[in-house]
């Protein structure tokens, strides 16, 4: 499934299709980023930062989406009242950060399942001053998902931070260099039966996404509950961390990227969860949404050139979904951890060189321009809802930064209003890599999860390099 946006940034410029999809009757989507920071939070500056450094960098965050008299929705400038979108809540005072954290993840929660009110920009910011087990205080930014999509939100975001180190040095980033094993030299002897393959899996891929997203729903199992409504329950919100340098040690061994080793520990760990809570569903049907950049990029890009109308990695939403199914777990004595990476890999791979997801993308702005948006949304809502989880991974800065003057001792994020009983996403920074994992409250419980998880991670990690991994510095 794509979605694609090349629009000029102005003055009450029409909302894009995603923009319309994400912000309907059936989806709500939003993107929240947590700040831990790692000194006592002084607020002062919030209303001034916000004013000279976030408002300017794109109009949508000062803006309004409205609907004309012949149903077309567009961005309308209005004027900000920042003291509405600013949120500093009320605790108790003297509690130990442990009873903190209870707090926290209670608020968390409850900004989760809160929409967005239509009669403002669509962005809120959260200062939570009381100390948790993670930082001494937090800060959390929530904006629609309409406003952009992964990439270019975290663009906004680092352009608010600085080096801690020293503010006038660049942020940096892990390579975005992709590892292959294909054989260069006989690529001409190859390039017909992979046109052919390619061909094949295009009209598969695109059949099996159709059907996906319509009719065949993935089974019932401990990570999904497929009850009608799930994006409206209370969602629990707990991450893990590993070291960026450990998970690099596995892709070095196996020959394939950074990714492909992520989603295939998150697959078999996902699979050992199944197995765990009901021995019964540890095969069962299960489908997992990966998230994929269509920006032609090397890395991230300034402000000024992400809304220029000629950049080829233009604000705005511009991801695809690749549906994906988890690899069985057969019986433990022959089961290898690292066929979990491997069979990601491989099918992460081929799906990302078929033409389904352009076709998709074809599919859904013919389904806006004959039916409607909402339509559109309803397709997009069945294709999330008939999974059982969606995974997005970004790459973040390898420095510590700093949020005025604030030094951010971690940085995670997470997807919001999604119909599914999990969302996962993975974030690097420092030198790690954190894990926020978002669940159906009540339904998965997300400490045995984050630990089948890590059990997921040492396996492969012993299996790769032939030794248990190093702990984390």
């Amino acid at each position: 499934m794509e979605y694609l946006e090349h629009e000029k940034e102005e003055e009450d410029q029409p909302v894009s299709p995603t923009g319309q999809y994400f912000n309907s009757s059936v989806l709500q989507v939003s993107i929240m980023s947590i700040l831990e920071s790692d000194i006592p939070i002084d607020d002062s500056p919030t209303l001034s930062l916000l004013k000279d450094v976030f408002l300017p960098i794109n109009p949508r965050f000062s803006s309004l989406m409205v609907e004309d008299k012949k149903g077309v929705k567009h961005w309308k400038r209005v004027e900000v009242k920042l003291e509405d979108h600013v949120n500093v809540p009320i605790f108790p005072d003297g509690l130990s950060p442990e009873s903190y954290d209870d707090y926290f993840d209670d608020y968390l929660t409850k900004i989760a399942m809160k929409e967005f009110p239509q009669s403002r920009p669509l962005w809120e910011i959260h200062i939570i001053k009381y100390p948790t087990s993670n930082a001494a205080g937090t800060v959390v930014f929530k904006l629609h998902h309409a406003l952009g999509d992964g990439f270019s939100l975290m663009g906004a975001l680092l352009s608010c931070l600085q080096r801690a180190d020293n503010p006038n040095l660049p942020i940096t980033f892990p390579s975005f260099k992709v590892s292959s094993n294909l054989d260069s030299g006989r690529s001409i002897i190859r390039a017909v039966p992979r046109a052919l393959s390619a061909a094949f899996n295009t009209v598969s891929d695109f059949g099996w996404g159709l059907l996906k997203s319509t009719a065949v729903e993935d089974d019932r199992t401990p990570i999904r509950s497929g009850d009608p409504g799930v994006e409206f329950r209370p969602m629990s919100i707990a991450t893990i961390s590993f070291s960026l340098d450990n998970i690099q040690k596995i892709k070095a061994k196996l020959g394939v990227t950074i990714n492909d080793v992520l989603t295939g520990i998150i697959f078999f760990g996902t699979r050992l969860y199944m197995q765990s809570m009901n021995h019964a569903s540890r095969n069962a049907n299960s489908t997992a949404l990966v998230l994929l950049n269509t920006r032609v990029i090397s890395g991230y890009k300034s402000i000024k050139e992400m809304t220029a109308s000629d950049s080829s990695s233009q604000w705005g939403n511009q991801f695809a979904f690749l549906h994906v199914t988890l690899p069985e777990l057969a019986d433990a004595k022959f089961t290898s951890p690292l066929d979990f990476v491997a069979k990601a890999q491989q099918t992460i791979q081929r799906k990302r060189n078929s033409l389904a997801v352009h076709l998709t993308g074809r599919l859904l702005e013919t389904l806006r321009k004959y039916r409607g948006p909402e339509v559109t949304a309803r397709y997009i809502h069945g294709t999330l809802k008939n999974s059982s989880m969606t995974i997005s991974n970004m790459i973040g800065p390898m420095e510590q930064l700093a949020l005025a003057n604030h030094p951010c001792r971690g940085i995670y994020f997470m997807v919001l209003g999604s119909p599914e009983s999990m969302t996962i996403s993975i974030l690097s920074y420092m030198g790690k890599v954190r894990i926020a994992v978002g669940t159906e409250k009540g339904f998965i419980d997300p400490r045995k999860f984050n630990a089948c998880i890590e059990n997921a991670f040492q396996r492969v990690f012993e299996a790769a390099v032939g030794t248990p991994p190093p702990p984390m510095s």
